[in-house]
């Protein structure tokens, strides 16, 4: 079969690979769509990050580059192991990507994110949605109805969102200040609004502005290079503040920004991944008793969040600006994102190879 695997930085290449194998207590799925993450496009230019590199193979999967990338996916059930009675073929799903020990603390507690082996699939190996076929251990698989499986392919960022959300502990009613417009951001934008919080968010690019106003998922979207974003915030909350705070950009200004325009004992969130220290002003901190949290993948979020999709609280459909097939991941997949990330938000990939060169 077809997968897109990463041998290095900047060298990922669509594999013949062979089909892999069904086994007790793991799900065959026949993919369908796979959107293309961030991480897999710092993977691209910066990596191996969270791939393992040669001779460093990960502790859970005991693979090594070259890997199956995607983690972001949907896809059909095409058979059952042995002891997996609750699921039927045919049946549409998607996949909570991770490997966990099972053993460690966080494991132990609940908090299987926190693992301290923890590793995903479509990063850390055991195959991934850049591919035509993936087994995947029950425990991992949510079926998500009618969905439609393009849509679903976003359900697994949308569910970071949802875990942004729980950990922020905002409520129906509060104000919310997203930093950044992004996928990330946007999809959080969406959560929340679902949940019926007032949603503002800054962000400087043209697209991602007007998609944040389209869609409905932001009330109030500020651009920060025209606007003093903070003080646009407080003008909405009467000088107050917003309750919650999410960064989403990786941007220190942004960052700062937040801790001005949340209330005091207010909460900021830090959703976004840092590929660089960043720096706090603690002063701010302490003298508004603000609640700083960070917020890693998801744990116990896919059902809660796959129902916010069936009840029609959440539409995904727009989000998605690109589908290409397999073998145009990297120039109309990877390059557009990277170059043109202005106007590109979701790209998702069809694991098969188009019929025009």
């Amino acid at each position: 079969m077809k997968a897109a695997r990463f041998h290095g930085r900047k060298d990922i290449r669509i594999d013949d690979i062979p089909e892999p194998e069904l086994r007790p207590g793991a799900v065959a799925i026949d993919v369908a769509w796979c959107g293309i993450c961030g991480t897999d496009l710092h993977e691209y230019l910066e990596g191996p990050i969270f791939i393992p590199a040669a001779g460093h193979p990960h502790p859970l999967t005991h693979e090594e580059v070259p890997v199956t990338m995607g983690h972001e996916f949907s896809g059909t059930i095409t058979a059952l192991g042995e002891g997996v009675t609750d699921l039927t073929v045919g049946e549409n799903v998607v996949v909570e990507p991770y490997f966990v020990c099972g053993e460690c603390a966080p494991c132990r507690a609940g908090n299987y994110n926190l693992c301290t082996k923890m590793g995903f699939i479509g990063l850390a190996g055991g195959g991934g949605g850049l591919s035509e076929k993936i087994v995947v251990e029950r425990r991992w698989v949510h079926p998500i109805g009618d969905i439609p499986l393009d849509q679903a392919a976003l359900i697994e960022p949308l569910a970071v969102g949802h875990h942004a959300f729980v950990r922020s502990g905002a409520k129906a009613g509060d104000v919310a200040f997203i930093g950044g417009g992004g996928p990330i951001g946007l999809l959080l934008a969406a959560v929340l609004s679902a949940e019926g919080i007032t949603v503002i968010m800054s962000e400087p690019g043209t697209a991602r502005r007007e998609m944040a106003t389209s869609t409905g998922v932001a009330d109030h979207v500020i651009d920060p290079s025209v606007e003093d974003a903070v003080a646009r915030v407080m003008e909405l909350t009467n000088g107050v503040g917003a309750d919650v705070a999410f960064e989403c950009s990786s941007i220190n200004a942004v960052l700062d920004q937040l801790f001005d325009a949340v209330k005091p004992t207010g909460v900021i969130v830090n959703v976004s991944i840092w590929g660089h220290p960043a720096q706090l002003n603690m002063q701010k901190l302490v003298l508004k008793e603000i609640d700083l949290r960070g917020t890693i993948a998801y744990a116990h979020d896919h059902p809660a969040t796959i129902k916010l999709v069936q009840d029609g609280k959440v539409n995904l459909e727009p989000f998605i600006t690109g589908r290409i097939h397999l073998d145009k991941l990297i120039d109309e997949g990877f390059m557009t994102l990277i170059d043109h990330k202005e106007t590109a938000v979701k790209i998702i990939v069809r694991p098969e190879v188009s019929n025009v060169s």
